[in-house]
């Protein structure tokens, strides 16, 4: 019975590792697939595009803020670069913890 509370933490580290995982993952194809569009001048009114812009616009705005202007948006691949650090160094550091925890 001494254990059971570090297996539970364990577990919801390891969890909490896999969420974030997948969740970078879709905000990666998410902004991909609104950087792709930006493309071809969608229709702002076309549901799809409200909502690309809705789920990136929180993400890609702070980025836009703090790079000096220039003639392209560069904060998608910014972005991508957070993103991919973020798989490789903060989600296997949780899956770490949780398994030490064990």
């Amino acid at each position: 019975m001494k254990g059971t509370p570090m297996f539970i933490l364990s577990n919801f580290i390891t969890a909490l590792a896999s969420v974030l995982n997948a969740v970078l993952g879709v905000m990666t194809w998410v902004i991909f697939i609104r950087a792709v569009i930006s493309w071809v001048s969608p229709d702002p009114s076309n549901p799809i595009v409200q909502f690309l812009e809705r789920v990136t616009e929180p993400i890609l705005a702070p980025i836009r803020r703090v790079m000096p202007p220039m003639g392209v948006d560069l904060s998608p691949i910014i972005a991508f670069l957070i993103i991919l650090f973020l798989q490789k160094f903060l989600v296997p550091t949780l899956y770490d913890i949780g398994f030490s925890l064990r």
